[in-house]
């Protein structure tokens, strides 16, 4: 899963099709739970792009999302938030497929 680098490109990404942001922390370990799984899930649901977002590194972008549990998980298609799934409770490879399955995509 690509890393988030700057503001700059998660302002490009959001407006690039359909893109799950990811938030997570390497200190995190529901974050970590995910991380076997995580493939298989970027396979099944490959018309999407994945971006893992570093709590700690873009904390202010957290605050602008109402991130405040990780890990959690924000998608937008063309500029517009279009689902979340945002919590700090630890989420297993079904909930997150259900999540996908469920976005109000275009």
């Amino acid at each position: 899963m690509e890393q988030l680098t700057s503001m700059e490109q998660f302002e490009t990404l959001k407006n690039e099709g359909i893109t799950v942001f990811v938030f997570s922390a390497n200190w995190c370990s529901d974050c970590r739970f995910m991380e076997p799984f995580m493939p298989e899930v970027e396979a099944k649901f490959n018309q999407m792009n994945f971006i893992k977002v570093d709590r700690d590194q873009f904390i202010d972008l957290c605050a602008d999302l109402s991130i405040f549990g990780i890990p959690s998980f924000v998608a937008f298609q063309n500029g517009k938030e279009v689902g979340r799934f945002v919590s700090k409770d630890r989420k297993t490879q079904e909930e997150i497929e259900s999540f996908l399955n469920d976005l109000e995509i275009q």
